[in-house]
């Protein structure tokens, strides 16, 4: 099957310009500026008169709460958010029950998402204290990388001892993911304001008790061990202006100590807990516009690498009670491109540091083969959108849980078509198609 997208302006590896793109089965085999009668030949025309056209956004950590924590999220239902958004790749995280921290159980989650998921996927393997021999059995072609979680985390996955560290930084044969933020600083803090509030903490002390210090001293713990060792280091969702001095400069495939920064930190301020309260409550938290402003400028001068969003979805029940039982975590997937051009719009960003930041980089750092560009003989994932003012609103979120953190939000990008491996997924709020998305492959040069 071919198919053409048509009169679009292309946004890709730091260029904007006017031209078509020819598909034939799961690949993009041509990018001209002219199309012959050849070309057109039997070919499903995609008119992108007056939009622009970018690869597929790769988002490198969700969480689809699949298996175990079904009344959240599922595969399926994240993976048609994501699609609405854009996003035609997504890296599941393992803290969902059971843990993902056996290869079995990966190999579950992969099956179910080869049923059931929309666009393309990948899942971390979660590390224990004790699961190093599983962990150095993990397939690299398949296993986007191995999710330490250096602070609060589910059942057995917390990793906050020195040597268990030692050992996972100096064997591990894949890319380290981690969240970093230090117990003792959170539960320490934790215990002053509980002894100042109560249960019933005000929302705004949020980043006060999951605080910087606590965010600085895990980072830079996982940091200091990188290099010890030589490892692959990427840590996820900065939020202090503090870690960015922790990351490697320079051209990206010298680097080993990469960073991920998440929309909601380039988005919202601490202000926001005032307003929408435990709905901004994420771990590690949203922290000053100080931090927000670090971080954008730190996206703009390549130090930090990757945009994503810990697409974490909680029911409206589990984000409401007071401080100390409101879950952390929100839903983000479908609306993470349309913040970044809502950014790019407001010139806090470029379109072409978005696409970067969003497409090429996770490509790139993971080593995802043949994805991430808009390039002859890659897999067609495409996203198309264009400058269309719209709201976000109850009616149009399409994620299980309800609710959005943007909910009233007005935007003036959005996402009209996304295709993957070829197929049109999604267009003008339509899902044409319940063919399935391909396991992410990797070429590892560890």
């Amino acid at each position: 099957m071919k198919k053409i997208i048509k009169d679009g302006t292309l946004i890709n590896e730091g260029k904007k310009f006017k031209a078509h793109i020819v598909i034939k089965n799961d690949k993009i085999i041509r990018i001209t500026e002219f199309l012959s009668e050849a070309d057109l030949e039997q070919a499903e025309i995609i008119d992108a008169t007056g939009c622009y056209v970018i690869p597929g956004v790769i988002d490198d950590q969700v969480h689809f709460r699949e298996p175990g924590l079904t009344h959240k999220g599922n595969i399926a239902e994240g993976s048609r958010a994501a699609a609405a958004g854009g996003v035609t790749s997504f890296m599941d995280m393992p803290n969902v029950m059971p843990p993902t921290t056996t290869l079995s159980l990966l190999k579950e989650k992969q099956e179910i998402a080869s049923r059931t998921s929309l666009v393309n996927y990948s899942f971390y393997l979660g590390a224990t204290t004790e699961n190093l021999r599983e962990i150095k059995k993990a397939d690299p072609h398949t296993t986007c990388g191995i999710k330490a979680f250096m602070g609060s985390s589910t059942g057995n996955m917390l990793i906050d001892n020195l040597s268990a560290l030692e050992q996972l930084f100096s064997e591990c044969p894949l890319l380290i993911a981690t969240h970093c933020e230090d117990t003792p600083t959170i539960n320490a803090n934790l215990a002053l304001y509980k002894e100042k509030y109560g249960e019933d903490i005000p929302a705004y002390c949020h980043p006060l008790i999951r605080s910087r210090e606590a965010c600085l001293k895990s980072s830079s713990l996982a940091a200091s061990l990188a290099r010890k060792y030589n490892s692959r280091l990427h840590i996820l969702h900065l939020s202090t202006s503090e870690e960015i001095a922790l990351l490697d400069k320079g051209p990206r495939s010298d680097k080993k100590i990469t960073g991920e920064v998440c929309v909601h930190h380039l988005w919202f301020n601490d202000q926001a807990y005032q307003e929408k309260g435990h709905f901004v409550k994420w771990n590690p938290a949203i922290k000053m516009e100080n931090d927000r402003q670090a971080l954008l400028k730190a996206v703009n001068e390549g130090i930090i690498d990757v945009i994503a969003t810990d697409h974490a979805p909680h029911t409206l029940a589990e984000k409401s009670g007071p401080y100390t039982r409101a879950a952390s975590g929100g839903p983000m997937i479908q609306h993470s491109l349309t913040v970044m051009l809502e950014l790019a719009a407001q010139g806090a960003i470029s379109l072409e540091k978005v696409v970067d930041s969003m497409c090429h980089a996770p490509a790139k750092l993971f080593n995802i083969e043949k994805r991430g560009f808009l390039r002859e003989g890659y897999k067609a994932d495409i996203c198309i959108f264009h400058p269309s003012s719209w709201q976000v609103t109850k009616e149009n979120i399409l994620y299980q849980c309800g609710w959005s953190p943007l909910e009233g939000q007005v935007f003036q990008y959005q996402v009209q078509t996304t295709l993957v491996n070829g197929k049109t997924v999604y267009h003008k709020g339509e899902f044409p198609t319940s063919d399935c998305g391909e396991i992410l492959t990797f070429h590892h040069t560890m």
